[in-house]
């Protein structure tokens, strides 16, 4: 996985990052989006147009951001 979205996501869930996605790859969950690995083609252009500062990439998370990685691997886990 490339980008994480992290917390600011749950308080703002602004969007932007959905339209410049070149391979619709950011879904909405409940409480955040969240960024579908194995379609992620590590682009970038998701974490330039966020309002927020929520998208990292995930060799730069910091341990109180770890939670976030595992958040969304459960999501995509219960998609499929």
């Amino acid at each position: 996985m490339a980008f994480v979205i992290t917390e600011p996501c749950q308080t703002e869930k602004a969007g932007e990052c959905t339209t410049v996605c070149p391979v619709d790859c950011i879904v909405e969950g409940p409480d955040q989006f969240y960024i579908e690995p194995d379609i992620c083609i590590d682009c970038g252009a998701c974490k330039a147009v966020c309002p927020v500062d929520a998208i990292e990439e995930e060799y730069d998370l910091t341990p109180d951001q770890e939670v976030f990685l595992e958040k969304a691997e459960a999501f995509f886990a219960e998609e499929s």
